[in-house]
């Protein structure tokens, strides 16, 4: 078996990571596309789609089996068109096959391993398929095999199957019409779904493999915050505490991984993701709003810490996509794991003992594939260290801040995994966001500053009036020729989201006039004026599965598409007073309406769209360049609430050019802000209370004492 040959396949050209890491492999590789199609055609062959990505793990042992191996290729190259798909690139490819094996198969998941017939139309699909008959699946040249003999003597079958597949992707997410009138109640529905789920014992939702599910926590904190209900503070609070404590958190480096392969937050899949990681610094956050909790707001510094190092282009801005999991198919998160000789060996034996006891390194450790490996997770608290070891509790903290230091330092002479470079424009936007609300709460002026570099970045890269966004900003290989990849509708309601949030930051209504740009462009090229809502993205060659109409509903594992933009809507709608954009929001909710209650914490974005849609927005603005507009500003910042906003102005020359059409329509003309005095104005439904001086009344306005 030989893992390379000397010809380049097709991917050469590929601009992609995934993609690019085949070019030399034996099979004969092509990209999605008209051109495979008409190959498939003219040889009558029937198409082997390979979707993936270049962090998974599983799409690396496949083509380490697989695709690296000759033979198999043999038959790949003879029997079929092969086409490879990167799932990042191109998630409106991925969503629609993936419909298409959970229909065929039951199951979905990378690698997604689908044939098609010359149209493009799936047939038959699976995941992962082993090189010989294993984990209770056939082997892959036994499929290749059966394939390849039903496509020629069974034609008539295929075909008819390719049609029911169609048929099942058209109807699962096509949504085609309102299905009910919106109630709020559908928030507690969500919410008390989720609860339902919650592990008691380890925190997080249902039972092994366990996944974070951020927009879940966000809606159940925003439920907190305003109901303080205990039940669901448990639930905060446990999840919050036992994810950073857990082997899914990296204890050296900062950051999270993918998920958790047991329900204890132990042992994860070491992939790390960009988007996974701003949207749980965003509900460590807010955990921290809701809770004091210091553990909380140390957790958000330190996912900012990882981010900052590991997935920032700092010279030009921009926030990487992923980091891979492994070096080589051989490792299973060998860089981040640790046997004990390797932790004593960089150590002071005071310091090792510590460490052991803290991060539970043992001579066996919860690693399979090598039993010595252990996972770095928080086993005790330096109090009961302290207490087993008869040191104080200083001294403990000290020898252990020490061995994190000394251990980081040693990982770093490790082969490293991969850093996926791509800079995509949905999940730039998310990591936008997120930085810019830990930097407001947090006082994180770095933070601030980098989010808003990059966020000028992707809209001087990727956005443009007439064309509208693009979804990739750069790709990771430098070699590599840039593609024009349309944007689509995440890549839309994030950044207006991500806009939004910069206005709120910054004051500059440049940044809410490319919202308002965006959302225009977003509303014109995905909303369906027939039947509400909006579809995932411009498909203009429809070919294949492209031809089903999709309106993303469901978080997974980002926030869907269709309450995201909803969520767009709606911020816009509380300053400008447009009620289209309200009405257009509505009618998006509406489409899911009926199904939303049995989604549950699937549907968790709908939730927080909801509440936009349900209850008041309240906009805080501070007028004043003294200590006292600060402290009104800190005071303002301080709870969270979902609907809320607030704005700082620092000198009242600049309130009327900086303000949003309702605010502007307002706040110039109290007699306060023409005074020049230091105030903070609430607002709340079109209308706005008289202005406030004092930091704790201030508090008390906003339900916080």
């Amino acid at each position: 078996m030989t893992t390379e040959t000397k010809e380049l396949n097709a991917l050469a050209q590929a601009s992609s990571a995934y993609l690019r890491s085949a070019m030399h492999q034996p099979v004969r590789w092509r990209e999605f596309g008209p051109e495979a199609l008409a190959a498939a055609k003219a040889e009558d062959k029937p198409i082997l789609l390979d979707i993936g990505a270049v962090w998974c793990h599983w799409c690396h042992v496949m083509d380490r089996e697989s695709y690296d191996d000759p033979a198999v290729a043999a038959i790949i190259n003879e029997k079929f068109i092969p086409v490879k798909v990167d799932r990042d690139e191109r998630p409106d490819i991925d969503a629609r096959y993936q419909a298409a094996v959970s229909a065929i198969s039951g199951q979905g998941g990378w690698p997604l391993t689908a044939f098609l017939t010359p149209d493009g139309k799936p047939f038959y699909g699976g995941t992962y398929f082993p090189p010989m008959e294993h984990y209770g699946r056939p082997s892959f040249r036994r499929v290749l095999a059966s394939i390849a003999e039903a496509y020629k003597s069974k034609r008539d079958e295929v075909t008819e199957s390719a049609q029911q597949v169609m048929s099942a992707i058209s109807q699962t997410e096509a949504f085609a019409g309102r299905s009910s009138d919106f109630s709020p109640e559908v928030i507690n529905k969500i919410v008390d779904s989720a609860a339902k789920m919650f592990d008691v014992q380890h925190g997080g939702f249902g039972t092994s493999p366990k996944f974070p599910h951020p927009s879940a926590v966000d809606l159940l904190i925003d439920r907190y915050a305003k109901k303080r209900e205990q039940y669901l503070g448990v639930v905060i609070n446990t999840t919050l505490e036992k994810m950073a404590k857990g082997g899914v958190y990296d204890q050296l480096a900062g950051g999270f991984h993918r998920y958790s392969v047991d329900e204890r937050w132990v042992v994860p899949h070491f992939e790390k993701m960009v988007y996974d990681n701003s949207e749980l610094l965003k509900n460590y956050v807010h955990g921290y709003q809701v809770t004091g909790s210091e553990f909380f707001a140390e957790v958000a510094r330190d996912i900012i810490r990882w981010m900052d190092e590991w997935l920032s282009d700092r010279e030009r801005g921009g926030f990487y996509a992923s980091q891979d999991a492994d070096i080589n198919m051989d490792d299973d998160g060998d860089y981040f794991t640790w046997t004990l000789a390797e932790a004593r060996e960089v150590l002071t034996p005071e310091e090792a003992e510590i460490a052991a006891l803290y991060y539970d390194i043992g001579q066996v450790g919860e690693m399979h594939h090598d039993p010595t490996k252990n996972v770095l997770f928080v086993a005790a608290s330096v109090q009961q260290i302290a207490a087993k070891t008869s040191k104080t509790e200083e001294e403990v903290q000290r020898l252990l801040e020490s061995a994190k230091k000394k251990m980081y330092a040693a990982r770093l002479k490790r082969p490293t995994p991969y850093v996926d470079k791509t800079i995509y424009v949905s999940w730039n936007a998310m990591a936008i966001s997120a930085y810019l609300i830990a930097a407001r709460v947090l006082d994180l002026d770095e933070a601030r500053r980098f989010a808003l570099k990059s966020l000028d970045r992707i809209l001087a890269e990727a956005w443009n009036a007439e064309r509208g966004l693009l979804h990739v900003v750069a790709y990771s290989d430098p070699k590599a020729e840039k593609r024009s990849v349309n944007g689509m509708l995440d890549d839309y309601a994030q950044l207006a989201s991500a806009c939004i949030e910069a206005y709120e930051s910054t004051a500059d209504l440049a940044y809410f006039k490319f919202a308002q740009k965006i959302t225009d462009v977003m509303t014109s090229k995905f909303y369906d004026a027939t039947s509400g809502g909006f579809f995932d993205a411009q498909n203009s060659d429809a070919i294949g599965a492209l031809a089903a109409q999709r309106k993303p509903f469901q978080d997974s594992p980002t926030p869907a598409g269709n309450p995201a933009a909803a969520i767009a809507l709606l911020r816009l709608n509380a300053y400008t007073g447009e009620e289209s954009l309200k009405d257009k929001a509505e009618e998006t909710l509406e489409v899911f309406a009926s199904m939303a209650p049995q989604y549950g914490m699937f549907a968790a974005t709908y939730g927080l769209a909801a509440i936009l849609l349900s209850e008041p927005h309240t906009q805080v603005v501070v007028i004043g360049e003294d200590d006292q507009a600060e402290k009104l500003y800190k005071a303002a910042i301080a709870p969270f609430s979902l609907g809320k906003s607030v704005i700082k102005l620092t000198t009242n020359e600049a309130v009327a050019q900086n303000l949003a059409p309702v605010l502007a329509a307002t706040i110039p003309e109290v007699r306060a802000v023409k005074e020049k005095k230091t105030v903070a104005i609430l607002c709340s439904g079109g209308s706005c209370r008289p202005p406030i001086s004092d930091p704790a009344e201030l508090l008390r306005a906003l339900g916080q004492k």
